[in-house]
């Protein structure tokens, strides 16, 4: 990995679900000069955000039982249970996972404008949680909400197996409604529907990311098979 500074790099996250045409979507994001957009990781930043959400509750506190007791923050023994807890320190946390995430997992190259990565599993219960937590780690980040005819996702690959897919991706695409709505600019949607196989339907996107719009690459890109 090349060391970017921050403040060097942008973050675009792309939410979706399996079997949408989402592998294609993160090609094309991918044919764009100084993009670096990884694949799915099983949702492993689920993990640090408990870590960072647990330690920051704990702290919030600890600080109100000292600030009831008129004890100053940092007040804590080596002998308290939870001595230290009440000095977490939240910004440099942020900065920190920040850091960890980039340098191990997005990995971004010399030439990288623009990281991030493609996700299919956006199901758990805190999902809006969540994603406000990402913004918080990387500042600025976009969100790209990538959706597919939901009764032909259901009848593919794995899906076809599941007797309740259509319920969970009817629950998937109402968070998703709700992220477009709680995120405003900071999130675009796209439908594979609309854009397989016609790649001028992508424009708005290119547009969204301040990107310039290539129709025959796109073409030379979408033309690929891109799933397992």
């Amino acid at each position: 990995m090349t060391d970017h500074q921050p403040g060097d790099l942008s973050y675009l996250f792309v939410v979706t679900y399996g079997r949408s045409g989402s592998t294609t979507l993160q090609a094309i994001l991918n044919s764009i000069p100084g993009f670096l957009i990884r694949g799915e990781n099983r949702q492993v930043l689920t993990s640090l955000h408990q870590f960072h959400r647990t330690l920051v509750r704990e702290r919030r506190n600890f600080r109100a039982q000292q600030e009831r007791r008129g004890t100053p923050v940092g007040g804590m023994t080596p002998s308290d249970p939870f001595y230290g807890i009440d000095g977490y320190p939240v910004e440099t946390a942020l900065a920190e996972l920040r850091q960890l995430v980039t340098s191990t997992l997005l990995r971004p190259e010399a030439d990288t404008r623009v990281t991030g990565f493609k996700e299919i599993r956006w199901y758990q219960a805190d999902v809006d949680e969540f994603v406000d937590w990402l913004r918080d780690v990387f500042p600025g980040a976009r969100f790209l909400i990538n959706t597919r005819r939901k009764e032909d996702v259901a009848a593919s690959g794995w899906w076809a197996d599941d007797p309740q897919a259509l319920p969970k991706l009817d629950r998937m695409e109402a968070g998703f409604t709700r992220l477009l709505e709680n995120l405003g600019p900071a999130a675009h949607h796209v439908h594979y529907d609309d854009y397989a196989g016609r790649p001028e339907a992508l424009e708005p996107l290119f547009a969204w990311l301040g990107e310039n719009f290539d129709a025959e690459r796109l073409a030379q890109v979408m033309s690929k098979r891109h799933s397992y």
